[in-house]
């Protein structure tokens, strides 16, 4: 069946439907994140001049360690202040003029990073967005939801920042079987009556042309069947080259980008060649994919939380699917990093569980990474990826005012990172 002679989605009514219903459900929350996070949870009062209130998105976190993963360079006894959600300056005590009336948040004792960038997520609800924070994610890429959800929690991001990670949304999934997906938009749901499913050229653009009419800023897809359904073969390949390269064409024509789930061989090959942005999963990923990889600058995402994850599974197959997988592609992480293709940090957290991406830097870490390369993966590398690059990823003037506070030191125990003393996003502290 075609749909090629339906027009081309309007991206007027229906986006502004989806903006409005954010704008709504951040409205709801606003008043009480703001105030918790502008008050609530500093921990200290600072130098505040009498009768002065605090001021959203204005703090200074001073006394800690501060680590530029960009550079490397570690400052001890360092100050950063944050005002109107940015980075106004950062350095060594007593180099740094810090301004009154603002909150002081007391680093002492503790190491003080950006915050982190989880690269591959699914976040489908308010809490989910919160939690992610609250774990150390203050931006994000979403994995894609089933309606849309992903692009209400990046507009409640942009109204609250202290209740959702700065989000890069994918609307719904490029896949044969969209199932109850169909019924996220109207534009959707002729696609219901293909015998085949979503497999020609007209369904894949159709697919694409309705997620960026909803305001998907990336768009999702996958070359193999999914690791995490017992029923499924991880290794079976659902799209050929030349499908995922209508899917890239058609992306690329609105200026976005694709990320692939993949797990085969010549899945990810197929992929690659197709002129995917990132690939994800990726456990057998060969040689001269990750050569081709290189040449392109495409990313791996190599989502380590969620294949450690399937290892303990109480379902056998699942199980064995892990314990099989997981040292598979941290061998694919190793020979990435050293043939110099670029990692990106992701969880691939779903289902109403966000795992930490601390969890993710420090599998990168076990993969063979050195801490500071693994932290890149969470930080500028993810930055970079997502298009964040002097936004996200360092805490120097211009980027956001996002960071974490750790109990010790990261480039001595990645482990540190799963488990922030204090989050900061945009100025604020999260509660």
């Amino acid at each position: 069946m075609c749909v090629e002679g339906t027009p081309p989605p309007s991206s007027k009514l229906t986006r502004r439907g989806v903006l409005a219903g954010a704008a709504a459900l951040a409205g709801t929350l606003a008043a009480a994140g703001h105030a918790t996070a502008a008050g609530d949870h500093r921990t200290d009062s600072g130098p505040r001049s009498p009768g002065t209130t605090p001021r959203p998105g204005h703090l200074v976190i001073e006394g800690g360690t501060l680590l530029d993963p960009a550079t490397g360079e570690v400052t001890e006894n360092a100050v950063v202040v944050i005002e109107d959600g940015t980075v106004r300056t950062a350095g060594r005590r007593g180099a740094v003029a810090v301004p009154q009336g603002v909150e002081v948040l007391d680093a002492h004792g503790q190491w003080i990073l950006p915050g982190l960038v989880d690269a591959h997520i699914h976040l489908s609800t308010a809490a989910e967005a919160r939690d992610a924070v609250r774990k150390g994610a203050t931006s994000a890429r979403s994995g894609s939801t089933s309606f849309y959800q992903d692009i209400a929690v990046r507009e409640l991001a942009r109204h609250s920042p202290a209740l959702a990670p700065r989000l890069t949304a994918a609307g719904v999934f490029v896949t044969p079987d969209l199932g109850d997906t169909v019924l996220a938009d109207p534009d959707l749901t002729p696609l219901a009556r293909l015998k085949d499913g979503v497999r020609s050229p007209e369904a894949l653009r159709r697919v694409v042309e309705v997620n960026l009419a909803r305001g998907a800023d990336v768009i999702k897809t996958r070359v193999n069947e999914r690791a995490g359904l017992p029923e499924q073969d991880p290794l079976a390949q659902v799209y050929s080259r030349d499908q995922l390269a209508e899917i890239v064409a058609a992306a690329r024509r609105r200026g976005k980008g694709v990320l692939c789930h993949s797990y085969s061989e010549q899945g990810c090959h197929d992929a690659v060649m197709a002129g995917i942005r990132s690939l994800e999963h990726g456990a057998f990923v060969g040689e001269r994919t990750l050569h081709e990889m290189r040449r392109r600058g495409t990313y791996f995402t190599p989502t380590l939380t969620a294949i450690a994850g399937l290892a303990e599974s109480s379902d056998p197959v699942l199980a064995e699917r892990g314990r099989t997988y997981l040292p598979v592609l941290k061998r694919a992480v190793l020979a990435a990093h050293e043939l110099g293709v670029p990692l990106a940090a992701g969880t691939d957290s779903s289902g109403g569980v966000v795992d930490p991406i601390g969890g993710e830097v420090e599998l990168m870490h076990s993969a063979g990474l050195s801490p500071l390369d693994a932290i890149r993966t969470a930080t500028t590398g993810a930055a970079r990826l997502l298009g964040l690059t002097g936004t996200a990823g360092r805490l120097t003037r211009g980027h956001t005012g996002d960071a974490l506070l750790l109990s010790g030191d990261p480039l001595t125990d990645p482990a540190v990172l799963k488990r922030p003393v204090a989050v900061v996003r945009a100025g604020f502290v999260a509660a």
